[in-house]
């Protein structure tokens, strides 16, 4: 199974530098969009994996395994916990189950990340514009506070090329939102301690028939399937995929015998039926498979 897509090459990123410089010389124009009287916004105080603010890919040219089972850029939650994508090894086929990481923060952190999100523009309406970029995904940042749920979507935040056509006062609008979260993913100066390795206390395959590479060099050793009864129940859109959740001892066994696996494995279930599966570990806020599909 091809791995998820990456930022197209043939489309040049504004260098963040350049996007940055930018705010001086729109100040006041392109900023939050926020009121600046309106009372300070504080994170949810209902458990500790109330999520706070998730910043994700949707949408973009890419696999439909890999939109269903798509990791966020990052999650943050009131606990202090920051999960990110950690470190990928470059081999081909990557490995069966992604890096993730997590940090964590005080709750002074937590609160400066809330008022980094009202201040990069995540509550308010400035105008972002629409680069002329084809297939490329949005990027959906998501806050949720003690006053309610904030969605702000940016097409094209890493793809923006040259001759967007973008108004200074739009690029200065995004770049706040670019440099929001080059720091949630590098969240050390918020005094953030870590990194370790994200502990799955669950597995979600995203499954799909298996076929034969074309490639016979990539085929890869057939591997039994320790989880829930495939394929499991099917996931909205009409393109065939299913999703099981494998929890407790199933969710052990699958992290197991994961270990040794790719994302070209052939999964053979109990009745000899052979699948290939994109394994997603549910982040603190997701429950279920209907939580993976995020658009």
């Amino acid at each position: 199974m091809p791995a998820a897509a990456r930022h197209p090459d043939q489309v040049r990123r504004a260098p963040l530098s350049a996007v940055l410089a930018l705010l001086a010389l729109v100040s006041g124009c392109a900023g939050s969009g926020g009121d600046a009287a309106a009372p300070r916004p504080t994170p949810g105080s209902d458990g500790p994996g109330r999520l706070v603010l998730e910043v994700e890919h949707v949408r973009g040219s890419t696999t439909p395994e890999a939109l269903a089972a798509r990791v966020p850029l990052v999650a943050v939650y009131g606990d202090g916990r920051v999960v990110t994508p950690g470190a990928q090894i470059e081999v081909h086929p990557p490995p069966a189950l992604p890096s993730l990481q997590v940090w964590r923060l005080d709750a002074d952190g937590v609160q400066t990340v809330v008022d980094r999100a009202v201040a990069a523009g995540v509550t308010g309406t400035a105008d972002l514009g629409t680069p002329p970029v084809a297939d490329a995904p949005a990027t959906r940042f998501t806050l949720v506070t003690d006053g309610g749920t904030a969605v702000r979507e940016v097409e094209a935040l890493f793809e923006l090329p040259g001759d967007s056509g973008l108004t200074p006062e739009q690029q200065a609008a995004r770049g706040e939102l670019l440099g929001l979260l080059e720091v949630l993913t590098s969240p050390e100066p918020l005094g953030a301690t870590g990194s370790e390795l994200y502990e799955a206390a669950a597995v979600a395959p995203v499954v799909a028939p298996w076929t034969q590479p074309a490639d016979p060099a990539l085929v890869q050793p057939e591997a039994p399937w320790p989880g829930p009864a495939l394929p499991g129940e099917p996931l909205p859109g009409g393109l065939g995929l299913s999703c099981v959740v494998a929890r407790g001892a199933e969710a052990e066994a699958v992290l197991a015998a994961a270990a040794s696996a790719t994302t070209l494995t052939p999964w053979v279930a109990g009745d000899g039926s052979r699948w290939s599966l994109t394994l997603r570990p549910p982040l603190p806020h997701e429950t279920g498979c209907a939580d993976l599909v995020s658009g």
